[in-house]
Order: C-alpha cells, then sequence, then structure tokens
C-alpha cells in the first residue's frame, strides 16, 4: 500500500480555520470545496493506490451520537468518488467522544474512563461500520493514535472496539494502532486482536523533537529548537513532556532499530503492518535534514516491505499541496501553479 492522508477534510476542520478564519466558508461548505474528484483523479495519476481519510465524530454525529445526515451525505459523496478512481480508502476515526490526539499531549483521555463516552463512540461505529463496511476496498481504523494511560487499558479497549465494528462490519479489514500516538516503540506491549482480517497501524514521526521542530501546537521548550537529522541530540531531560523525547545519536540505522518492535510482532504474531502517518513539519527543519529523514523512512519501509500513507495530501502544514496557509504563502517548494512540493512528491512515487 503506497498513499496519501486526506486529513484535514472531515477532521481538523478547526485546525483549518485557525490558519485562516475570515475565509472559513463554515464547516459544511469547507467539506463541499476542499477536495473533489479532481484530488482523487490526481492522486491516482501520481501512483498511490489508497487514501487514509481521518474523520473527527463531531463532523458526523450531535452531541447526543445522532447522524448530522447532511454531513454524513458528503462522506457518502466522497467515498463513492475515490473509490470510483480504483484507490482503496482507510476511514480512521481520527476524534472519538472523550478521546483527542491532540489534547493527549497535556491531559488525561477520559475516553479510556468513562463506559458512556465508549459506548457513545461504539454508537458512532455502529453508523460508520454498518454504512461503510460492506464497500470492497473499505478498510475501518478503530482509533487514530490512542493516548491511553497504560498498555493493559489499550489492549482492552480495542478489543472491545474491534469486537464491535465486526459486529457492524464482518467482511472488512480492521485497522488497530499502538498506544502512545501509535508509536512503534509501543509495539513491544502490544497483543493482537483476536480477529484474523486487522491491518496492525504505527505512524513514524521520531524523533519528534526533529520532525515537529517549531510546531506551533506544541509550545514545550524542547520542541522549539534548531535541529538537523541526521544528528545528535543532547538533551538533558524531558522537561516533563508528556510526549517522547528521543535524545542521542539519530540516523538511519538509529531510526530502523526504533521499528524493530513492529517487525517482531508481525512475525510472532505473522499479521500485516503499515505506517499509516509520517512526514515532518514544513516550517520546522531545513530542506536537507527533511529530506534526509524523509529518505531513509521511506528506504526502511521499502526494505521491510511495509506500507505507508503519507501525511498530509493538502495543507496541515505536512501538505503536498498547500492552498491558503498564510505560513507557506512565500515557500520555494509551494512557488508553482499547482502550489505542490514536488520534492517530497517525487521521493513517494520513487518508493
Amino acid at each position: 500500500m503506497r498513499g496519501v492522508n486526506f486529513g484535514g477534510w472531515f477532521s481538523q476542520i478547526d485546525a483549518i480555520q485557525e490558519k485562516d478564519p475570515a475565509a472559513f466558508p463554515g464547516c459544511e461548505e469547507h467539506v463541499r470545496t476542499f477536495l473533489g474528484p479532481e484530488d482523487f483523479r490526481r492522486v491516482r495519476s501520481w501512483g498511490f493506490d489508497h487514501v487514509r481519510l481521518p474523520v473527527d465524530w463531531q463532523n458526523l454525529f450531535d452531541p447526543s451520537v445522532r447522524p448530522r445526515e447532511e454531513m454524513l451525505a458528503s462522506l457518502d459523496r466522497a467515498m463513492d468518488g475515490i473509490l470510483a478512481e480504483g484507490l482503496r480508502v482507510i476511514l480512521d476515526l481520527h476524534k472519538c467522544p472523550g478521546h483527542d490526539f491532540h489534547s493527549g499531549i497535556s491531559e488525561k483521555q477520559a475516553f479510556f474512563s468513562d463506559p458512556d463516552l465508549r459506548r457513545d463512540c461504539l454508537a458512532v461505529w455502529s453508523h460508520l461500520g454498518e454504512r461503510y463496511g460492506h464497500l470492497p476496498g473499505v478498510l475501518l481504523e478503530l482509533l487514530n493514535e490512542p493516548v491511553a494511560p497504560d498498555d493493559a487499558t489499550w489492549n482492552a479497549v480495542k478489543d472491545e472496539l474491534a469486537r464491535h465494528v465486526r459486529r457492524a462490519a464482518p467482511k472488512a479489514t480492521l485497522v488497530v494502532g499502538s498506544n502512545l500516538w501509535s508509536n512503534a516503540s509501543e509495539f513491544a506491549h502490544l497483543l493482537p486482536v483476536d480477529d484474523d482480517n486487522v491491518l496492525y497501524s504505527f505512524h513514524l514521526y521520531t524523533p519528534v523533537v526533529f520532525t515537529h521542530q517549531f510546531a506551533p501546537w506544541i509550545p514545550h521548550p524542547l520542541f522549539q529548537e534548531r535541529r538537523s537529522y541526521p544528528g545528535d541530540y543532547l538533551i538533558p531531560d524531558d522537561g516533563g513532556s508528556r510526549l517522547p523525547v528521543e535524545k542521542g545519536v539519530w540516523n538511519r540505522d538509529r531510526m530502523a532499530r526504533h521499528m524493530e518492535p513492529v517487525f517482531a510482532f508481525r512475525e510472532r504474531y505473522g499479521v500485516e503492518v503499515a505506517c499509516n502517518e509520517f512526514g515532518v513539519y514544513m516550517a520546522g527543519p531545513d530542506r536537507a535534514s527533511q529530506m534526509a529523514w524523509m529518505t531513509d523512512a521511506l528506504d526502511l519501509f521499502g526494505e521491510h516491505g511495509v506500507g505507508w500513507s503519507y501525511w498530509n495530501y493538502k495543507n496541515l502544514d505536512f501538505g503536498l499541496v498547500s492552498v491558503g496557509e498564510s505560513l507557506f504563502e512565500k515557500s520555494p517548494q509551494y512557488d508553482n501553479p499547482g502550489r505542490t512540493d514536488f520534492g517530497i512528491l517525487e521521493l513517494l512515487k520513487s518508493h
């Protein structure tokens, strides 16, 4: 699998609005106009075979978990259009009741301790599973970047989610990530689901102090320093960060060692694995370091037979395409009529 994420369409709409509030057209109009058939054709023409489509539950359901039919009708059209181009779709529940991967940076997620919130999540999945799980080429990702308090909790909750989604979608491939923002190292503690149609997913942004340097949504001082890759990150301690702070020398060999728990899990249980998100913040590292990190990641995916979904197709600070993002208005990689980062695109296409 070689694909891209369609983040910022049905998910993280608030982040899109924050970047250009004066031009934000409202949620429904944004969904109607942000992506469309031309984008699906472009992704297919670039040689990708799937898209990962994140959805935030509150954009599709009201607070009582009643479906917002006008938004779900838009999602119907999106799914139909993507599939019609011959692309598979990983339908990813990016945020669910009581769980937000971003707020997990600073606070505990009530989803793991409140059974009412988990029941609401199951209700969301009942609807999404029945509505889309029967479609050929659709995979269902249980929860994006879980931030459970411990491994035992995530192992139990992901089994609960998997059993429930399987009842709603008997034939669909389920996608299950590891704990702590789908960190590869957490595969050492992950247990397989009792199901023989599951793809296991990790995300690769390691080391985060490199890939997310100067990201405004991570104000911790450790992430506001200039770092190159490869590099030796001399960090005395984690400074109280909930995000992993991976100090020391980082290069291709260190990245390979970081992914070893994923490969060991695959061999131990005879399952399939993929990297469903990876990338480098566009306003962070220097370009040479960004390209070096991307090259090492893609080379290792290829060497180990790991499928991947690049984050992100459009905007959200990682986009192959950047439109209307004032921060990147003068960025040289987007200085062309299509506002397309052809350097990263050609690197992805070569792998």
